[in-house]
């Protein structure tokens, strides 16, 4: 049945490039016409010693492609799809690759694993395979290194595959035995313990009963840490790496083994290469991040019976970790700053100095002071650099008290360092600082104001002239004004503090957007963003001056679309400046929308911005139709009824937006604006919701959409409904039972995991939000009665929520708000409803008591609702 495809197979890939295209239409066709073959004749090829590796790795990748996608949809069909093989078949071709393990070519056993990995990830969980880790495993200590080696591999990919779930203890113990022992310093081979310490990675997801075991998890301990002092590098980083995966899974047992740890970690820290060094430093930013969630999440309230309590390793540690932290500091490299990737020991040092601040507060700022003062002032640019970058990091945790008056003393000097320091490494963490500084020591919740107005004029200055600087720098300096605007976010709508220097700081920005190098370091995106900020919390006194950025901004927008002739470099940084003028536009519009007398004069550029807006969708990026979406979306706020004039033109953009299933984002923000227009045009969007209607229900019913956008589909029924009114009678009868089946799946989930619950929690919303939406567009018809037969399933799904007591804050304030709208809308038909229902009661009184102020006031509502209800 196989057949021969090694010619074909090193066609594909050819130079010639007429060769390569029929190689590749031959494959399809092959596929096509003949699956099972097909299959076959790849996993023959791959498993042949006599051909060539160029094309038995290609089968092999073919083949892995075949099990397995990105998108979802397409993964469900390839799954389907080789599930519904013939089994004799699928035993023919496992058997192939399970021979491949023992070829003597590396790049065939590698892919070889991978494929295995691919089925087992189909299979394991459909109780199909069941011999395949006994198999495996059987012989392992007989098999000769390379193939060991590729089995190890094997299983590690394996456990990154499968769930914990799909795979017996008594299995998990066979993997975790033989890869403890492959990882053994009695193995001589250092590929087996290569493979075997990155299997282990994979599979400590799999061990928790192993881990709960003292005896076992000693044993585990032992062999991590004596792998870490491997003569081999990669072994030894990988070995780090699973000390920080156990930091994390594990963090609970870690206890008997800190002290060792710690003293591994130190000594990579400073002695050993880059790779290992930075995975040591991992280790404790791990434990950081671990110990800052349980202390967010108890608030240091511990009680005997907290699940996970915190063992406070990180304050323990503190007098020989920070030292050991500041030394890193000194390792910098000569052009971190310019590189966006850039990551390195000095890098890695200052993110875990200020994870460890965050974890401890106060008792960091002692021990990180002196080094600071000793190295501040020193000729050598890397003390300067490193002493810098220490106060920049230790100013989120602490306590306002403890750091105001440090950042006073230190304010004065950063400044000029960051006009006069001859490095520009300096210079970029010195903006960076400041920065810090006006984020989280800056704005009308302290007492003690560090910006003041003897040395507002001298920041302003020094910012401004910084953005003139190299691209780095000038990209710093914009970040710390952006911080600095946040700060007087509350000042009223009367004066802040940065009106007298409005005008200058708008001009800085534009100029800076308009530098030759602004697109070195994300600079010109700064600009821009730093821009909004400052447009977005200024106060009334400017208004004039953000209404004269309107033509302005316009004008540039202009310029970008009338841009010819373009390479697909400059198109993509066209499209990318149409999305940051469109942004700029949207504060704008924002701004200026929200108080009368400005909207009147801004409304007057109305017709030319929503012209160049649809222009923008010509372009074929989906940055840039986000944001003209968004910015639509504004507009059709502010401008209100008046927007009705726009839509004949708008509208197949709209349905475009919302036919957008590759960009689902393009998707989600054009739900978004359906919602933004039905409120500015309440009962005239009328004659387009047919098609908006037809769109959305075909979305929710495509299993090719990402399942983000369905939660804002289900509210934007609501928005429609609230506009439309009684009109919306003609969608009830498709949209209530797909709200009824989506309400169904979301009321029970019953062990899910974080993601899984925040999901089902944003979808329990938008069904509510429609079910509210659709009562207060009915409430006062005369049709209400239309309503009734929906009722009873709303009040069981509120019962189900009830009853599960997972619905996070935003879901209990809607469901009880559902309450009331159901009560208030249906009035005395509903009143005998409400009262079998099982739980509304309790829900009332439960919402009444809430802590949330929103939920309470929802509640108070609820309840006259419903005893009007009742007493009808």
């Amino acid at each position: 049945m196989a057949m021969e495809v090694t010619q074909i197979l090193l066609n594909a890939q050819a130079v010639d490039s007429t060769l390569r295209n029929q190689a590749e239409e031959n494959l399809k066709q092959f596929q096509e016409q003949n699956l099972p073959s097909f299959l076959l004749s790849l996993a023959g090829e791959l498993s042949n010693d006599d051909k060539p590796v160029e094309s038995r790795k290609l089968a092999g990748l073919i083949l892995k492609n075949a099990l397995d996608a990105k998108e979802q949809h397409r993964k469900l069909e390839l799954v389907q799809r080789w599930l519904s093989l013939d089994t004799s078949l699928k035993s023919q071709i496992k058997a192939c690759l399970l021979k491949t393990l023992s070829s003597p070519a590396l790049d065939a056993r590698s892919t070889a694993s991978q494929v295995i990995a691919k089925v087992a990830g189909i299979e394991l969980p459909h109780k199909q395979w069941p011999e395949l880790i006994g198999t495996f495993l059987s012989n392992i200590h007989q098999l000769p290194a390379h193939t060991k080696q590729a089995t190890l591999e094997t299983l590690g990919y394996i456990c990154e595959e499968v769930s914990p779930d799909a795979v017996e203890q008594d299995e998990v113990n066979k993997i975790l035995t033989a890869v403890v022992q492959g990882m053994n310093s009695s193995e001589s081979n250092n590929d087996v313990r290569l493979a075997a310490t990155r299997a282990l990675f994979n599979a400590l997801g799999f061990a928790r009963a192993n881990f709960s075991n003292d005896m076992e998890r000693d044993y585990i301990m032992r062999v991590v840490c004596e792998s870490t002092l491997s003569p081999e590098l990669k072994i030894r980083q990988s070995a780090f790496e699973c000390l920080v995966a156990i930091s994390s899974t594990y963090y609970e047992k870690l206890a008997p083994y800190i002290q060792d740890i710690f003293n591994i970690t130190a000594k990579a820290v400073k002695e050993d290469e880059e790779p290992v060094a930075l995975q040591a430093i991992e280790f404790w930013s791990s434990v950081c991040d671990e110990e800052i969630d349980i202390l967010e999440e108890y608030g240091g309230e511990f009680s005997a019976d907290s699940d996970v309590p915190c063992f406070y390793f990180v304050k323990q540690a503190l007098p020989v970790l920070v030292p050991l932290l500041l030394e890193t500091l000194l390792k910098q490299e000569e052009d971190q700053d310019q590189d966006e990737g850039a990551w390195n020991i000095a890098m890695a040092g200052g993110t875990c100095l200020g994870l460890v601040a965050r974890t401890v507060g106060d008792d960091v700022v002692p021990l990180v002071m002196p080094f600071i003062e000793e190295n501040i002032t020193k000729p050598d640019w890397r003390q300067r650099e490193a002493a810098t970058y220490a106060f920049g990091s230790i100013l989120e945790g602490p306590s306002p008290d403890k750091l105001i008056p440090l950042v006073n003393i230190a304010l004065n000097f950063m400044l000029t360092a960051l006009m006069k320091d001859p490095n520009n490494h300096v210079k970029d963490t010195t903006a960076w600082t400041l920065g810090r500084m006006f984020e989280f020591l800056h704005g009308s919740a302290l007492e003690t104001p560090i910006i003041t107005q003897t040395n507002i004029q001298q920041i302003i200055t020094v910012l401004l002239q910084s953005m003139k600087d190299v691209p780095n720098v000038a990209e710093k300096a914009c970040g710390a004004l952006y911080f600095l605007a946040q700060g007087y976010e509350d000042a009223g709508s009367s004066s802040s503090p940065l009106t007298p220097f409005f005008q200058e700081i708008v001009q800085a920005l534009l100029t800076a957007t308009h530098r030759e190098d602004a697109g070195e370091s994300r600079l010109r995106t700064a600009a821009y963003e730093t821009l909004n900020e400052v447009v977005r919390c200024s106060t009334d006194e400017t208004a004039p001056m953000v209404m004269q950025l309107v033509p302005l901004i316009m004008m540039e927008l202009h310029q970008t679309l009338e841009a010819q002739k373009l390479s697909s470099d400059e198109r993509e940084k066209q499209n990318e400046l149409q999305g940051l003028l469109c942004g700029c536009l949207q504060v704008i519009i924002q701004k200026l929308g929200s108080a009368e007398p400005t909207k009147y004069v801004f409304m007057q550029y109305a017709d030319q911005m929503m012209a160049l807006f649809l222009r923008v969708f010509a372009s074929r990026s989906a940055t840039a139709h986000e944001e003209a979406m968004l910015v639509i979306g504004a507009l059709a706020y502010a401008a209100g009824a008046d927007f009705a004039k726009y839509m004949p033109e708008f509208y197949r953009y709209l349905e475009m937006g919302l036919q957008n299933f590759e960009d689902y984002q393009v998707c989600a923000i054009t739900v978004g604006v359906v919602g933004d227009i039905c409120r500015a045009l309440e009962d005239k969007i009328l004659p387009y919701c047919d098609g908006i209607m037809t769109q959305l229900l075909k979305d929710l019913s495509s299993n090719q959409l990402h399942r983000s956008v369905k939660p804002p589909i289900f509210s934007c029924f609501g928005d429609i409904a609230l506009a439309i009114g009684e009109n919306f009678e003609k969608y009830l009868m498709y949209a209530m039972p797909m709200l009824q089946s989506a309400a169904e799946l979301s009321a029970h989930i019953s062990g899910a995991d974080d993601d899984m619950l925040e999901y089902t929690n944003s979808l329990r919303n938008g069904i509510l939000e429609a079910y509210s939406g659709i009562f207060q567009g009915f409430k006062g018809s005369s049709n209400t009665q239309l309503l009734m037969p929906y009722a009873p399933h709303i009040l069981q799904f509120l019962d189900s929520l009830y009853m599960e007591k997972d619905m996070d804050d935003a879901v209990s304030k809607t469901a009880i708000g559902v309450l009331g709208d159901l009560a208030d809308t249906l009035g005395g038909n509903a009143g005998p409803l409400i009262q079998q229902s099982v739980s509304s009661r309790d829900f009332l009184s439960e919402c009444l008591s809430s802590d949330d102020h929103l939920i309470r006031e929802s509640a108070e509502w609820a309840k006259l609702a419903i005893s009007r209800a009742i007493s009808i």
